[in-house]
């Protein structure tokens, strides 16, 4: 082995490589400063979002039917579409922190609400103000990432934080369970709170998040949604949360009728992992960013959940579950850098919080249709139709907005 020399330097050729400035890979985003730190928290704030729909659920059960435990979830869901823009454009034009920090206090109290259950009224509006209040950890998240990263790293971590953000709706649900089982049916949303609160702190304080600013720009009423090839992109986005949200209800379905409720959370959970999967494949392989375009991605996720509609054995249904989660990471990364590139000066982070609310106002509307649809026809495959088709509905939107764009650069 080479040895230093005699003034005790190491000659070039034996030093260790220096990192490759265009590497673009997960390993090089969470080696850069802080990029690791923050991603950790962010998720870690993010977990309620996957624990308290099944927490309030379990709640609410002890002692409310099943029609008033969904509404609290649906007044969790809505105050969180409501909630997450107007956070956003606060924190792009004032600083993230003092936004963070009272957002956060504000949703911690509207659970101790909840779970206080004072009355029906008070205990839906206090779901509400929960969601309402959810610190907009992805869009504060996606607009440091410029500052953090090289421009040509930006587009994995977009990735990297999509794929990993399954870990919420595996984990939320796991934390959910075993606070109920440790301290009762006010467990799950005391840990909700919690792990919420400890993820805005490791977040808030972290010195990038503190030297962020917004850029100055010139304030419009609208903010973000006056960009027309932005409204486009949202609608696409909006659609394929239908499709997401219906294959939630027809897995549910699909799952009583073969005679084992409990294999929707399996087939839900093999959803996750495959989206997981897909989106470290898309970050390893740089071929697949070259030639992706938000059509082509659509398209592809609209084929992920044909082979649905065979409805074969549970063994086999959790393959076909697994590959229709494939795709979804790079079409939102897609999405997003389309996003970051269309918004209006200066309202990036709000943008990026519409992207949410669409993504979940189309989940909850197309979970909606799908349970109308099911009882309606009493056959599971029409259930998984929905989600093919609103793909193909989403995959048109995205070609409109692409010739918008001129036919633009290939991440739009």
């Amino acid at each position: 082995m080479p040895t230093p020399d005699h003034t005790g330097v190491v000659p070039p050729a034996d030093r260790p490589p220096a990192a490759d400035p265009t590497d673009t890979s997960a390993v090089a985003v969470l080696r850069a400063p802080r990029a690791a730190r923050v991603l950790a928290a962010s998720l870690l704030g993010r977990i309620p979002l996957g624990a308290a729909p099944l927490a309030l659920l379990v709640f609410a059960r002890e002692t409310m039917t099943l029609t008033v435990a969904g509404l609290l979830v649906g007044a969790f869901t809505a105050g969180t579409a409501v909630g997450q823009p107007m956070l956003a454009r606060m924190a792009q034009r004032w600083r993230q922190p003092p936004v963070l920090w009272l957002s956060v206090t504000a949703s911690t109290i509207g659970f101790a609400l909840t779970a206080a259950h004072v009355n029906l009224p008070v205990t839906v509006c206090a779901a509400a103000l929960a969601g309402a209040g959810a610190p907009p950890f992805e869009s504060c998240l996606r607009v440091l990432w410029r500052d953090l990263l090289p421009a040509h790293r930006v587009q994995t971590a977009y990735t990297l934080d999509i794929a990993v953000q399954e870990l919420i709706f595996i984990l939320g649900p796991v934390v959910t369970l075993a606070a109920v089982g440790l301290a009762g049916p006010p467990g799950g949303l005391a840990a909700a709170a919690l792990l919420q609160a400890v993820g805005t702190a490791w977040f808030a304080t972290t010195d990038a998040v503190r030297r962020w600013r917004g850029e100055p720009a010139v304030r419009h009423w609208a903010g973000p949604l006056r960009a027309g090839r932005l409204r486009l992109v949202l609608g696409a986005l909006l659609l394929v949360g239908a499709a997401v949200g219906s294959v939630t209800v027809a897995a549910t379905g699909y799952a009583e009728a073969a005679g084992a409720r409990s294999w929707a959370g399996w087939l839900l959970a093999a959803q996750a992992t495959g989206a997981l999967v897909g989106g470290l494949l898309y970050v390893r392989f740089g071929g697949l960013r070259r030639h992706a375009t938000l059509p082509r991605a659509v398209g592809v996720f609209a084929v992920g959940y044909l082979p649905l509609l065979l409805t074969p054995a549970p063994a086999a249904m959790l393959g076909l579950m697994a590959v229709s989660g494939l795709a979804l990471p790079a079409l939102l990364t897609i999405a997003f850098v389309a996003i970051d590139d269309v918004a209006p000066t200066g309202t990036v982070a709000e943008a990026f919080a519409w992207a949410a609310t669409a993504f979940s106002v189309g989940s909850a509307g197309g979970a909606a249709v799908a349970g109308a649809v099911l009882d309606a026809a009493g056959e599971v495959t029409v259930g998984f139709l929905i989600a093919p088709l609103s793909a193909v509905a989403a995959c048109g939107i995205a070609l409109a907005a692409t010739r918008a764009a001129g036919g633009g650069r290939s991440a739009s």
